[in-house]
């Protein structure tokens, strides 16, 4: 497989899932993990809104490495770890769009206090396919 067909397989998987875990670390060293509703750009970029009140937010301001875990139906999923950055700017709402085409609710959560976005770039990436016998494991480096 070459690199953009590579790509399109990760974001044609990554985009038909809509919840992801998202871990990051505390100020204390701490790991921590929470449930997150997620969009993904062709670039495989990870986005989730949150509250800036939220551990993951706090975690995440302070020290933007982070992976994530996405799919879990049978036994296929995506390892992600990557640095988080809060959009600014046109980016914010180039980001948000993504977002509400797959979270149209999150428009409502846009006037929140306290309303947060982030965006996962991966740096490492890997797909598992445990329900193939043998299992297929493609493991990634990026940019692909």
């Amino acid at each position: 497989m070459g690199p953009s067909l590579e790509r399109t397989a990760l974001y044609d998987f990554l985009k038909r899932h809509r919840l992801g875990v998202v871990s990051s670390i505390s100020a204390g060293g701490q790991p921590q993990s929470a449930l997150v509703a997620i969009a993904v750009t062709p670039l495989l970029e990870v986005i989730f809104d949150t509250l800036k009140t939220t551990r993951k937010y706090a975690n995440l301001a302070a020290n933007p490495r982070c992976s994530l875990v996405i799919g879990w139906e049978g036994e296929q999923t995506v390892q992600l770890e990557g640095i988080a950055s809060q959009p600014t700017g046109l980016e914010v709402e180039r980001y948000q769009a993504i977002y509400f085409a797959v979270w149209p609710d999150g428009r409502l959560r846009v006037s929140w206090p306290h309303i947060a976005y982030f965006v996962v770039r991966p740096a490492w990436i890997r797909y598992s396919d445990y329900d193939r016998d043998p299992p297929f494991i493609q493991e990634s480096t990026l940019p692909l």
